[in-house]
């Protein structure tokens, strides 16, 4: 058998060669199913995360951490299938050859052994932005539009996930799966993932968002929902440099203290106990919504910004442009959309 690599999927080779006791430096790399994803999540790159991570078997394995690691990303990408179905789909192409054929039982203990270190890590490497300068549907005047929402998903009703996701609850009983709340921060226009944190349905989307503000920078303009209408949150992503674009809650109901002619005006708002007052832009806009079979409703929004820009540059940000670039936030439900599950 050659010793050339070949450019695809280098589980189902490289376990053949484990399972006759070759050498895998220097092993046939088989073509599979992942051949396109491994254009991105390289064997080089998964055997770097696999020992900075200390994730690598201490003994010769029929289930090398490297193929574990690619097993686990196929699981995402088969995510109706059963293990085996997932491990017979990265063998596909390789008919007519002496392959191991693990057990599910054999293929969970393998991904225990490995644990969730060297996936975080690979997330972390390849996470951010991919959109081009200027790109249609992620830019708005020269700032990167990215989107921050959160989901809830199901995991599995076992006691070794309950203590952390726990089940909802009534008076006297426990009902449903237990659910874990997922928010993201996406690139709109490409929905590409620029971070995620993940925590018990009990820590609400505010608490979890908080984590991600790290990778925002002075080249972004962040668009969130109401539930990120909090001042410290304005605060703490003012303080990255970022610019945001937040709808507020109906609970807030701002003075303004001087009138744009646009039709905004610019008002502040308090956080801290002794409270220091930040700036902000508010919006008001009524937004008619009609649907297929003509049916309309109309709703009233209103948006908080600091891009303050009608108050030196009438021209710079107007209102009505602003209006139309909150919905560029439903990219972050698309993305959940393409996450979970569907039938």
């Amino acid at each position: 058998m050659s010793s050339k690599k070949i450019i695809g999927s280098p589980v189902a080779g490289e376990v053949c060669h484990h399972a006759h006791g070759v050498e895998a430096a220097g092993g046939v790399y088989a073509p599979g199913h992942l051949g396109e994803l491994t254009q991105i999540v390289d064997f080089v790159l998964v055997d770097t995360v696999i020992e900075e991570t200390g994730s690598r078997e201490k003994r010769l394995r029929l289930l090398p951490s490297r193929v574990v690691v690619y097993f686990v990303l196929a699981l995402a990408l088969f995510e109706d299938c059963s293990y085996r179905s997932v491990w017979g789909k990265l063998t596909a192409g390789l008919e007519g050859m002496p392959l191991v054929g693990p057990a599910a039982s054999s293929l969970s203990r393998a991904r225990r052994r490995i644990g969730t270190a060297p996936l975080r890590r690979l997330f972390e490497i390849l996470s951010g932005p991919v959109a081009h300068l200027g790109q249609a549907g992620s830019f708005y005047r020269g700032l990167r539009t990215v989107a921050v929402d959160g989901t809830l998903l199901h995991v599995p009703d076992e006691e070794a996930l309950t203590w952390r996701y726990p089940k909802r609850a009534g008076e006297s009983v426990e009902f449903g799966y237990p659910l874990l709340r997922l928010v993201v921060l996406v690139e709109c226009g490409t929905r590409a993932m620029l971070a995620a944190a993940v925590g018990p349905e009990s820590d609400c989307e505010l608490t979890h968002a908080g984590r991600l503000l790290g990778v925002l920078d002075r080249t972004m303009l962040l668009l969130a929902d109401a539930a990120f209408d909090a001042n410290e949150f304005a605060r703490d992503v003012q303080a990255t440099g970022a610019q945001f674009l937040v709808r507020s809650s109906a609970r807030r109901i701002p003075t303004p203290f001087q009138h744009l002619g646009d039709g905004s005006c610019m008002a502040r708002i308090g956080y801290g106990v002794l409270p220091v007052l930040l700036t902000v832009r508010v919006i008001e806009a009524s937004v008619t919504v009609t649907l297929a079979d003509g049916t309309a409703r109309t709703e009233q929004r209103r948006l908080l910004t600091n891009l303050l820009g009608p108050a030196a540059h009438p021209a710079a940000h107007p209102a009505a442009k602003l209006v139309g670039l909150y919905h560029e936030r439903w990219q972050s439900e698309t993305t959940y959309f393409s996450v979970k599950a569907t039938c």
